[in-house]
């Protein structure tokens, strides 16, 4: 059995650590390419050009159009030639930082994420959408990204909404990777086939990034509560700072290294409804999870601890939740047939999956959550 554990080059995490960022950029050239939303850099722009100064690098901006198309992509690629940097540099949230990926092409990107709403940036991989906000393809690159770099005071200072959200894609971590360790099915850290050289190819999970999973989750549902309220006030505090590590760090390296299943399927497959788009990845996915131990008939005391986790800190439960209001099977019928797609990662829970079955799962878990929702109020 062939297993694969893959991770950054470096992760490193702490209050006012944007002020390092030119230290690994200089590791790695001598001028970067910031891509990110407009906000995202003008509210650190200030630390940009002291780690600019500090260690003589030069650093050209491109601002983020919103989304992670491929034409946003090729038009970025145009400024970084054009500029001829060494580096790319995604700073913000996650479709700025998988766009840039996509961008370097898995050569000398580093990662400045300003939120710790998914676990993506310390991924070898990428996603993107359609214009019209559609899921559109993944994006696998030759190695992870060279330097993921987390300022815990920039992170601090933004909505806690997103921080909830990171644990809301966290909590799929575990319950996936356990899907897929009882599969035996491959996992991300596998090169692609587009990758396949002599002995690269598709790999088993290893006991680390299992350990990793399952410690994701036991740090949310420990820490979680504790550190939106921190959040809610801008502010750092242990709690915090373990959430953020367990978001990004413990997260990232447990779905990457041991694998996705249910959860994010069907999350992929939510975008053909209208209001889910308007939550962030994290807030959908967290129902999506609640899908996936419904449709694995996990026992009631998972299930009541994952709603109860999930109501005390804002994350939704029910569809209702992601404004779909009336839940119409034709339509969840739709959501489960994109989820079930033969390339997607559902296929790795540990029982046969069929369309019909992933659509029941929905409406089950949406009603299992209106209900426990009203009796917990």
């Amino acid at each position: 059995m062939r297993k694969a554990f893959i991770s950054p080059s470096k992760y490193v995490q702490g209050e006012d650590e944007l002020l390092n960022l030119g230290f690994y950029i200089q590791s790695l050239g001598e001028s970067a390419l910031v891509i990110g939303n407009k906000e995202d850099i003008d509210r650190v722009q200030d630390k940009l050009d002291k780690t600019a100064e500090r260690f003589n690098v030069k650093l050209y901006r491109a601002d983020f159009g919103g989304e992670a198309t491929r034409d946003e992509v090729e038009s970025l690629k145009k400024i970084a030639e054009e500029k001829g940097t060494d580096v790319i540099v995604g700073l913000g949230g996650g479709k700025a930082i998988d766009t840039s990926k996509v961008v370097a092409d898995g050569h000398n990107v580093i990662v400045c994420p300003t939120i710790a709403a998914q676990d993506a940036p310390t991924s070898h991989s990428a996603v993107l959408y359609t214009a019209d906000h559609q899921f559109d393809d993944y994006a696998y690159f030759i190695k992870n990204p060279d330097v993921v770099l987390m300022d815990t005071t920039v992170i601090a200072q933004a909505p806690s909404r997103f921080l909830v959200a990171g644990m809301g894609d966290t909590l799929a971590t575990y319950y996936e990777a356990r899907a897929t360790r009882q599969s035996n099915s491959n996992v991300n850290a596998g090169l692609p086939n587009g990758y396949h050289t002599g002995a690269t190819g598709p790999a088993k999970g290893t006991i680390a990034a299992m350990t990793l999973a399952e410690k994701s989750l036991e740090i949310i549902l420990e820490k979680g509560y504790d550190a939106k309220i921190a959040a809610d006030n801008n502010i750092v505090t242990p709690s915090l700072e373990d959430i953020v590590e367990a978001n990004t760090l413990l997260s990232g390296l447990g779905f990457e290294s041991a694998g996705l299943a249910a959860s994010h399927a069907i999350y992929n497959g939510l975008t053909v409804l209208d209001g889910p788009g308007n939550y962030y990845h994290g807030e959908q996915v967290a129902f999506t999870t609640f899908v996936q131990l419904v449709l694995e008939n996990a026992p009631k005391s998972e299930i009541n601890e994952l709603l109860d986790f999930s109501i005390s800190v804002g994350l939704p439960v029910c569809l209702a939740d992601l404004d779909v209001e009336e839940v119409k099977y034709d339509e969840i019928l739709e959501v489960a047939k994109k989820a079930c797609i033969p390339e997607e990662s559902i296929h790795s829970m540990p029982f046969e999956i069929t369309v019909e079955a992933v659509a029941q799962a929905i409406i089950a878990a949406d009603a299992i959550g209106r209900d426990y929702k009203e009796k917990n109020k």
